[in-house]
C-alpha cells in the first residue's frame, strides 16, 4: 500500500476512534477523558521534513478541533508535540543506526527503554498544555496535576494496549 493512502487512512481511524469512542466514555473521575489521536504524531517517520510535521500536527488538532466543538484546544498541543518530537528523537536515538535503519518509531526499531521514554514525555506534555489551556489557569494546583497524571497515566495504558494489538510491521528503510 502506498504510505501516503496508508497514513490517510490512519489519521481517519485515529481521529474516528476519538471522536467516536473515546469522547463518548462518560468522565473517568472529574472530567479525566482519555486521547488517543495524538499517537498518529509519534507514529509518523523518523524522516518527515519539520514543516510538514507541523502542518500535519496543526491540521489533526484542528479536526478534532472541528468535530468536538473546540476551536484551537487541540490544535495547539498536537502542534506542541509536533515541534518538540524531532528534538526528542534526536536526544534518544543514535543517528547513525536506528534512524537510518527503520522507517517510523516503535517499540521494534528504538528499543522499550527509549521508546516508553518518548511516548511518556510527548504525551505529558501533551495532557499538561491541554489542560492548562482548558482552564486557563492553575486554580487548584492539586487537582490540576491529579488531572494532567490521570490522565497520561490512561492514555498511556491506551497506547501501549494499541502497540501490542497493533502490530506495525518494523519496515527497514532502502534507497528506492
Amino acid at each position: 500500500m502506498n504510505n501516503i493512502v496508508k497514513y490517510i487512512i490512519r489519521f481517519i481511524l485515529f481521529i474516528s476512534l476519538q471522536v467516536f469512542v473515546l469522547d463518548n466514555i462518560p468522565p473517568i473521575h472529574q472530567y479525566v477523558v482519555p486521547y488517543l489521536y495524538f499517537l498518529y504524531i509519534l507514529w509518523l517517520p523518523f524522516n518527515i521534513n519539520r514543516f510538514f510535521l507541523l502542518i500535519v500536527g496543526f491540521a489533526l488538532g484542528i479536526t478534532l478541533d472541528y468535530f468536538s466543538g473546540t476551536p484551537g484546544l487541540h490544535a495547539a498541543p498536537c502542534v506542541l508535540i509536533a515541534f518538540i518530537r524531532p528534538f526528542l528523537l534526536n536526544l534518544l536515538i543514535p543517528q547513525e543506526t536506528t534512524e537510518q535503519s527503520y522507517v517510523e518509531p516503535s517499540i521494534k526499531s528504538m528499543g522499550w527503554a527509549p521508546y516508553g521514554l518518548y511516548v511518556f514525555l510527548l504525551t505529558f506534555s501533551h495532557h499538561f498544555y491541554l489542560v492548562l489551556i482548558e482552564w486557563l489557569q492553575f486554580g487548584n494546583f492539586l487537582f490540576f496535576l491529579g488531572k494532567v497524571t490521570a490522565t497520561t497515566l490512561i492514555s498511556l495504558l491506551l497506547i501501549f494496549v494499541s502497540e501490542m494489538l497493533f502490530f506495525r510491521k518494523a519496515k527497514f528503510r532502502t534507497n528506492a
